[in-house]
């Protein structure tokens, strides 16, 4: 039986906890930085947390209908 630390229900649980932590420090870091913004929603408290989110779901997206759209069938190989 493999006992890999990294497999451990309590390294997992352990390292979820530590990422959400150190997230949320990172945004709540956004609170004592002086802002610049270029644009002016970028300005706004937590925009790099929520433009990443919103640019993630969007690839997902734009990723799941380019494989609908170039799907091929199963059969395309066969002879």
């Amino acid at each position: 039986m493999d006992d890999h630390w990294l497999t451990r229900a309590s390294t997992i649980k352990g390292l979820w906890i530590a990422f959400v932590i150190l997230l949320t420090a990172t945004v709540l870091a956004d609170l004592v930085v002086a802002h610049h913004p270029y644009f002016g929603l970028d300005g706004t408290f937590g925009f790099a947390a929520w433009f990443g989110f919103a640019s993630c779901v969007v690839l997902v997206a734009v990723a799941k209908a380019l494989g609908a759209l170039l799907k091929r069938p199963d059969t395309y190989y066969d002879s």
